[in-house]
């Protein structure tokens, strides 16, 4: 039987019962810990194993995301692209390329065609046969994450969400989903296991890459 997970309205209320900033704080981690807990550990195995099979096969792992998502995007080509072939030595590194970090051409794309197009134009410059898709997005339902990853499916890419909420539409167009379960709204918590995912992986690589 599945989880309950158990979560506020929305986690100000927390904040709005807590009589002091400590005791918020000690609250918002116990609910981040719930948050986290409500995420299969089943798609953590099929993540690594997916993205293991780009790193020996040489493809290409693209991240997109928007506001603190795209940050996550960025963080994650750092961590789990260089600060993995920084640690290991290892002669085949992962090619992670977020395409949230070139201002020039996301604001070209953006002014010229329109921001839902930002990452499916750049995915049409750079996609390759056997490249990979990790999508983040906290709704599920970001238009321009939704354009790409349509685009990315009919390529036959293989698309990984890291989602929060119910999922949004993301939810079952994704082939490996990373969905912390929260209740609407919820960026922070969402926002925090997305990046304790990341670490999880970063550590994980670490120690295993050769």
């Amino acid at each position: 039987m599945e989880k309950k997970i158990q979560t506020v309205k929305n986690i100000n209320v927390l904040a709005k019962k807590s009589k002091l900033p400590s005791k918020f704080m000690k609250k918002y981690i116990g609910h981040l810990n719930s948050a986290i807990e409500s995420v299969d550990a089943n798609e953590i195995d099929k993540l690594v194993y997916s993205l293991e099979k780009a790193r020996k096969g040489g493809n290409t792992i693209f991240l997109i995301g928007n506001g603190g998502s795209a940050t996550t995007a960025s963080s994650m080509a750092n961590d789990l692209g260089f600060d993995i072939i920084k640690k290991t030595k290892t002669k085949k590194p992962f090619k992670f390329l977020s395409l949230t970090d070139n201002n020039s051409v996301v604001t070209a794309i953006a002014n010229d065609v329109g921001y839902d197009e930002i990452f499916l134009n750049q995915l049409k410059i750079h996609f390759r046969k056997g490249d990979q898709l990790i999508a983040i997005s906290a709704s599920g339902n970001s238009p321009n994450i939704l354009k790409a990853v349509k685009w990315f499916k009919n390529q036959k890419g293989k698309v990984i969400s890291f989602l929060g909420f119910d999922g949004g539409k993301l939810l079952n167009l994704s082939d490996i989903v990373l969905h912390v379960k929260t209740q609407k709204g919820e960026y922070g918590p969402v926002e925090d296991a997305h990046l304790i995912i990341n670490h999880i992986l970063a550590h994980w690589f670490q120690s295993t890459v050769k």
